[in-house]
C-alpha cells in the first residue's frame, strides 16, 4: 500500500490534506515539520500550506529525499523559492473562488483536469518566477503560476486548496499524485 507522509507547515486545512488521501485508501502520516525526511518511511511527501515561510521548519529538506513532493499553497512557494525561483505578494489577497486554466495537458499532476478548473486559494502571496527545470502547468486571471511541475524531479506544486469542497477536482489532484508516487 502507498503511504504518503504530510508534512505540517501548521496550515489551517492541513487536517484535510490527510483526510482526503485517507478517503483515497492511502496510508497517511501527518507530521510536524521539524521531522527529518531521514525520520519518515513514505512513497511521497505532500507539503501542507501554512501561514508564513518563517515557520516551514525542515520542510525545505524534503525535496531533496528522492521522493515525489506536492506543495500545496505555502508548500508550492516553499518549492520555488528554496530552488532558486521568486515569491512575492498577491495582487488580490485572501481566499477566493479562481478558475485555473491548465496550461499542459500531457503534465502528470493536472494534465488530467479539465481545462478550465474552479478552485480554492490563496492569494496573499505566489509564486512570481519558477525556478529552473519547472513547467508552468496552471495559471489564472488573478495569479500567473497557480500550477508547476518539475516531472524530472517529481516535483509538484499547486497554488490552491485540493483538499477543500470548494475545489471540483480536488480528489483528481490527489489521485494523480498518488500515480506518480506509485509510478517512482
Amino acid at each position: 500500500m502507498t503511504k504518503i507522509v504530510v508534512v505540517d507547515n501548521h496550515g489551517q486545512f492541513t487536517h484535510l490534506e490527510r483526510r482526503a488521501l485517507r478517503d483515497l485508501g492511502v496510508e497517511t502520516e501527518l507530521v510536524d515539520n521539524e521531522t527529518a525526511p531521514e525520520e519518515v518511511d513514505a512513497d511521497g511527501v505532500v507539503l501542507s500550506g501554512g501561514p508564513d515561510m518563517d515557520r516551514i521548519g525542515k520542510s525545505a529538506a524534503y525535496l531533496e529525499s528522492d521522493l515525489p513532493v506536492l506543495g500545496i499553497c505555502l508548500g508550492m512557494q516553499l518549492i520555488a523559492e528554496e530552488l532558486g525561483g521568486r515569491v512575492g505578494g498577491g495582487e488580490y489577497g485572501g481566499y477566493a473562488d479562481v478558475t485555473v486554466d491548465i496550461v499542459d495537458e500531457d503534465d502528470p499532476l493536472t494534465g488530467s483536469l479539465h481545462p478550465e478548473t474552479r478552485v480554492w486559494a490563496s492569494h496573499a502571496d505566489e509564486v512570481k518566477e519558477l525556478p529552473d527545470g519547472f513547467e508552468l502547468t496552471g495559471k489564472s486571471d488573478v495569479c500567473d503560476v497557480e500550477a508547476m511541475s518539475d516531472t524530472d524531479r517529481d516535483l509538484y506544486g499547486v497554488q490552491w486548496h485540493p483538499e477543500v469542497a470548494h475545489t471540483e477536482e480536488g480528489d483528481e489532484i490527489f489521485e494523480n499524485f498518488l500515480e506518480i508516487c506509485e509510478s517512482n
